[in-house]
């Protein structure tokens, strides 16, 4: 295929802008946008909303005014290549060939071995003029998750953080209610509302009893997933109480436990509704890894961490950290106040260094948004 026309660009842009529609909803698929175009003339688009529904592709056909029945001058802008494996839905490569396009441009190959280039040959085969990599830096800022996990079988870590100038998180009493204000609190919330899990440690759930939910009063669009984040909360030896405020609420719990924990805890927390797993341990406590290759076995594309200073500080440690959503207050709170994570150096040159990818503005408070330097 020749080279890609900026009319091209301006129809794979729009692609991304639907893609971008499914951020709060797809969960453990992707989000992916199509525009079906002929020339400058937009025939339809559609979108990936939830699993097992129609991915961008079908309800981009499905949306095709009866008048246009002839696609063979067509093109298919897609965001992700289009699939080419039986799962909850049909193959979309096939769907495309059968509605008789054209040509279609993906903005990237799917990393999923599945797919992996197996959809653009079998519409190449099919005589379909085909191409990839237009907008792919785009395209794949939209999935990191799911990128990930295809490729290692871990999901995205996003540790978020909030502190003040000095460093703090909390009082040495624990007192934390507010140290950022409600413009950063909300943006945070729209965080978890686009995770598929949110992490803690069992130490946050007993010190603040933890709801892990997204707020309710998110503005429209952030909350349209079927069922809220999976909440995750790692518990050695099985501490979280029965009657713990997130078990009250709606959606999946899942507490991770070391192998050989408390029987009748166990069966308290089965009794109360939470999802209990057995996970690789060792005196420290969880195998991190470990329990990253779980939650990527089981779907997790992105994982938002929110917790306290050990379990930040064990992340960081271990380099398992691949985004950092940080909140930044202009106040301080004193050098006896809890810090915001917990681990040594032994030289400066082990220091964990981070570029800075965004920042901005969240009324008094600044938020970053920081990838490690690896």
């Amino acid at each position: 295929m020749s080279a890609f026309s900026p009319l091209d660009r301006r129809m794979m842009a729009r692609a991304l802008q639907l893609a971008a529609k499914g951020l709060y909803s797809t969960r453990s698929n992707p989000r992916v946008g199509c525009v079906i175009a002929r020339g400058e003339r937009v025939l339809a688009e559609g979108y990936h909303q939830r699993p097992g529904e129609g991915h961008a592709e079908v309800r981009a056909l499905q949306a095709l005014p009866e008048s246009e029945s002839d696609l063979s001058t067509a093109t298919a802008y897609v965001t992700l290549e289009p699939c080419s494996h039986y799962g909850k839905t049909g193959p979309c490569s096939e769907a495309l060939i059968k509605a008789g396009i054209g040509r279609v441009v993906a903005a990237m190959v799917d990393p999923n071995p599945d797919v992996a280039g197996s959809g653009l040959a079998r519409l190449q085969q099919a005589g379909v003029e085909v191409g990839s990599g237009l907008l792919e830096s785009e395209a794949r800022s939209l999935n990191p998750g799911f990128i990930q996990r295809m490729e290692s079988g871990f999901p995205w870590v996003r540790l978020k953080m909030a502190a003040s100038l000095d460093g703090r998180t909390a009082l040495a009493s624990g007192e934390s209610q507010w140290i950022t204000e409600a413009p950063a609190r909300l943006d945070g919330h729209r965080w978890r509302a686009r995770a598929d899990a949110i992490v803690t440690g069992v130490e946050t759930v007993l010190a603040d009893n933890a709801r892990l939910t997204p707020r309710a009063d998110l503005p429209q669009g952030c909350s349209s997933a079927s069922e809220p984040p999976l909440r995750v909360v790692l518990d050695s030896q099985l501490r979280t109480p029965a009657d713990a405020a997130l078990l009250g609420e709606a959606g999946r719990v899942l507490i991770l436990h070391r192998d050989g924990a408390d029987s009748p805890r166990l069966r308290a927390l089965l009794d109360a509704g939470a999802e209990c797993a057995a996970i690789e341990s060792s005196e420290k406590g969880l195998d991190l890894p470990s329990v990253l290759r779980y939650l990527g076995a089981a779907g997790v594309n992105e994982c938002h961490f929110e917790c306290g200073a050990r379990l930040a500080g064990s992340l960081l440690e271990e380099g398992l950290v691949d985004e950092l959503l940080y909140y930044l207050a202009p106040v301080l709170i004193g050098s006896e106040a809890k810090p915001i994570a917990e681990f040594s150096l032994q030289a400066l040159s082990e220091k964990k260094a981070f570029k800075v990818v965004e920042e901005r503005r969240m009324g008094r408070d600044w938020r970053f948004l920081l990838q490690p330097q690896r």
